[in-house]
């Protein structure tokens, strides 16, 4: 059965979109069939697989996530493969920025991303569905987490990381009021620096929440990062022997090895 899986945090820079572009595209490698939706109005994952002029050509088109949330149609026509075997995109559009004045009006808008999934999640093409949230708190986020089985919190280790972290838990705990099924799989340390002091401290902080998983592979600071997504590539393909690829696909063995159990 296909799993869907809400990469999500209300603060900006936490590396969300990176772990979830390295994150899909090591399951690819591993042999999973992965679609990958990018849920915010930055397009940051669209252009992590595409260049600019891609980017826009699908803005364009129409082949995107708004055209699809607006219309309420099934994004099983809005797939657009990616230059990675297994591994699709539903890309975003800078017009994202009015999804919610678009949903403000419709019928049980919290559930029209669930909706418009459903054929795509019940055909069964795809072992997994990773979708990128932008870093707000609104009704277009409580669609994405109404749509998914499972949540991932990517976290800064730096002493802003933390910053809003409750309150995200509370918004993911009112989603699941609305779809019960949505569970926390856990929280995933970004932009670590083992030599800084406030590192240790962000991890004793967020080992003592309780309820919550904290996964062992935590992902360093690395400059191969910057430069992948120069080239519109996830660094876990673009420089394989880099400490950030083996890092991210570390990672996605741990949310693999939690989520298939």
């Amino acid at each position: 059965m296909t799993k869907v899986i809400a990469f999500a945090n209300n603060k900006g820079g936490s590396g969300k979109t990176t772990t979830c572009s390295n994150v899909g595209c090591a399951m690819a490698l591993l042999g999973k069939t992965v679609l990958l939706i990018d849920g915010d109005m930055q397009l940051n994952l669209t252009i992590s697989y595409f260049d600019e002029e891609q980017a826009h050509a699908f803005a364009e088109s129409g082949k995107n996530l708004f055209t699809a949330i607006r219309e309420e149609r099934s994004l099983s026509g809005f797939l657009t493969h990616t230059p990675f075997e297994g591994l699709d995109m539903v890309p975003s559009t800078s017009l994202m920025s009015g999804i919610e004045f678009e949903l403000f009006s419709k019928w049980q808008r919290e559930t029209v991303l669930r909706k418009c999934l459903k054929e795509v999640k019940e055909r069964g093409d795809y072992d997994y569905i990773l979708i990128d949230a932008p870093p707000t708190l609104g009704v277009w986020v409580m669609n994405i987490l109404c749509a998914s089985d499972f949540v991932i919190v990517p976290v800064e280790a730096s002493p802003w990381g933390l910053f809003g972290l409750a309150n995200m838990f509370e918004f993911i705990e009112k989603a699941r009021e609305i779809s019960p099924q949505t569970e926390i799989l856990g929280i995933a340390v970004t932009k670590a620096d083992e030599r800084k002091k406030y590192f240790k401290q962000t991890l004793e902080t967020l080992k003592s929440l309780e309820g919550t998983r904290l996964f062992g592979q935590y992902v360093r600071v690395d400059s191969a990062v910057e430069w992948s997504q120069d080239q519109s590539r996830p660094v876990v393909a673009f420089k394989k022997t880099s400490r950030s690829a083996v890092e991210y696909m570390n990672l996605t063995k741990e949310i693999l090895e939690y989520v298939d159990r």
